[in-house]
């Protein structure tokens, strides 16, 4: 884990973004204290599953084709 201030964070924001997307996790600091973390991002793929609601309550108005008013 490495800190950076806030100061050389902006400086170096690109440079500190690609550490971090390989893997680096980088603690951003102010005035001493840290107040933000730089960590990769975890990609989550859901699988989608077709018919997935089909259990739920469905339900439509009587009047939903009718005009508005």
């Amino acid at each position: 884990m490495v800190s950076v201030n806030i100061r050389a964070a902006k400086t170096h924001l690109s440079r500190l973004v690609e550490r971090a997307a390989a893997g680096e996790e980088i603690v951003i600091a102010k005035a001493g204290k840290q107040v933000a973390r730089l960590v990769p991002l975890r990609e989550t793929k859901r699988v989608r599953q077709p018919g997935s609601m089909v259990a739920q309550p469905f339900w439509i108005s009587d009047d939903l084709d009718a005009p508005l008013t």
